[in-house]
């Protein structure tokens, strides 16, 4: 497990987002440390994808503070976001289908490219050495994800389990502070669970830093360092899988309705 003393990487207070009538998150805040798995969890409802996307930038929070690394940003926008450092997957799998598995993951590095427009355009030697680059970081993040011998693959056509592997490569392209990854378990068999819980730990052990959304309790219990149950919006719970799991109010909540 990673030591909690670490420097915080993601540092979040005070969220708060009501849409309409319904108040989807009363004043929920957590903090990650460097090279930390930390899982967020709490039944269908609870404001868990509210509160990701709030910190990823798809929605705008009514109040809060964020820092990432000791800076403070500012979740206006997907792509500030990305630049600022976190990238995330998403539930519903969003990959180029038409394109190759090694393009997928050159688009997720062109976010940190310096040439712009007039190399790309003119094709100066200084955009070609970039984009050989990047055609190497990109092969070498197939490799990583345990995906090379597909790079030429168009993504639609590899498995399920492949695509969500993409998707993370895709992720680590932009070199984040902070990987998000929402539900990567969703819809995977056994295997693929555990060939995913590896890569998990993989990436943990390089000294990076993941928050997880996830259904599958034992595979958040036994992979997180850290866990932070919400309930109707609320954070009912916070602290290491062992001290979460004894709380009479996650009990009640969540995993005494059966689980999942």
């Amino acid at each position: 497990m990673a030591d909690t003393s670490k420097e915080a990487v993601l540092k979040v207070a005070g969220i708060s987002k009501r849409f309409g009538g319904l108040q989807a998150l009363s004043d929920v805040g957590i903090t990650i440390g460097r090279g930390q798995v930390y899982g967020l969890i709490g039944p269908n409802g609870a404001g868990k994808t509210t509160f990701f996307n709030v910190i990823t930038g798809l929605y705008t929070p009514d109040s809060g503070t964020f820092e990432l690394a000791g800076r403070p940003y500012e979740p206006t926008a997907v792509h500030k976001v990305a630049k600022a450092g976190i990238a995330r997957t998403f539930q519903n799998i969003r990959l180029f289908a038409d394109m190759t598995a090694l393009e997928n993951v050159m688009v997720g590095r062109h976010i940190r490219t310096h040439s712009g427009l007039f190399g790309a355009v003119f094709r100066t030697k200084g955009f070609r050495d970039e984009e050989a680059a990047i055609r190497r970081r990109a092969q070498e993040l197939l490799d990583y994800v345990g995906i090379g011998r597909f790079a030429d693959y168009k993504a639609r056509t590899l498995s399920y389990g492949d695509q969500r592997r993409l998707e993370i490569a895709r992720a680590l392209a932009t070199d984040p502070q902070l990987i998000a990854l929402d539900e990567p378990a969703a819809g995977m068999n056994a295997t693929e669970k555990v060939q995913l819980r590896e890569l998990i730990d993989r990436i943990r052990n390089d000294d990076r830093t993941i928050l997880l959304i996830e259904h599958d309790v034992k595979l958040v219990m036994g992979l997180c360092d850290r866990v932070t149950v919400l309930d109707y919006g609320k954070q009912i719970a916070e602290g290491t899988p062992a001290e979460v799991q004894k709380n009479e109010k996650v009990i009640e909540a969540y995993l005494g309705a059966g689980g999942h």
